[in-house]
């Protein structure tokens, strides 16, 4: 390929748009309306905050991402196919590419770390030497490599986050999602934390926090994107957690 071509196509790739929330409305069947008329977009590669207070719409946002939740007006899209219109046969091909870390952690209990890892691609039939490779690599990226034979009950919250976000990583998804990743951890941990979203973000995949952690926000000068009352409010480059940006 000529250094033309090559550059041209860098160019696209920088253009494109890996998530698109087109005039998206939510509401409950108790009338509710968690999101109102919301569009924004994310090319890939791209680090967002989603900031608001608590009841904003911030995990609801999520929920449609991955088509857990459909849409009451409007459409979300991913690579440019509409997330509402997959047929459920391709519902987990879409949850591969879209790893998601929950309040919860949501771990299996009877597993250890490395079990908890492993789970997904053993699901996905990978061989035991490449499940052992891929666990080694992303128990690494989160500094576990020692707890891997511990159980969730021997861990602390916010090793249960580290492993939660390994697990998320082993199937090398082209976007991260953390859903309130400090609501569980000691604070002394959040700087930690967040270097590890900071570094998954440097490996070139598209990384969402849905976050109230005001001061690693305002620190790390990403887009913030802050919803209020389900309306996105603002929506910043090189933002912070109150809306303003630099």
């Amino acid at each position: 390929m000529s250094t033309r071509r090559r550059r041209i196509r860098l160019v696209v790739l920088a253009q494109f748009s890996l998530i698109k929330f087109e005039a998206v409305t939510k509401k409950y069947p108790d009338g509710t309306e968690a999101l109102k008329d919301v569009s924004f977009e994310l090319k890939s590669g791209e680090f967002a905050f989603v900031v608001g207070p608590s009841g904003a719409g911030k995990s609801t946002l999520i929920k449609l991402l991955i088509r857990e939740e459909l849409p009451s007006e409007g459409e979300v899209f991913y690579e440019d196919i509409p997330v509402s219109q997959l047929k459920e046969k391709y519902v987990p091909l879409l949850r591969q590419e879209i790893g998601v870390v929950f309040q919860d952690f949501k771990l299996l209990a009877s597993k250890t770390v490395f079990e908890n890892v492993a789970y997904g691609l053993e699901v996905l039939g990978f061989s035991e030497s490449e499940t052992q490779e891929v666990v080694a690599e992303v128990l690494g990226l989160v500094s576990l490599e020692d707890q891997a034979n511990y159980f969730p009950q021997q861990l602390s919250g916010g090793e249960k986050q580290r492993v939660a976000i390994a697990r998320a990583m082993a199937l090398r998804p082209k976007v991260f999602v953390a859903d309130e990743p400090t609501g569980n951890i000691d604070p002394k941990l959040t700087d930690s934390l967040f270097e590890i979203f900071d570094k998954i973000s440097s490996s070139g995949v598209t990384v969402i926090v849905a976050t109230h952690a005001k001061d690693e926000v305002d620190k790390m000068k990403k887009r913030v994107i802050r919803i209020e009352e389900g309306l996105l409010v603002s929506d910043k480059k090189k933002g912070k957690y109150n809306g303003d940006s630099d």
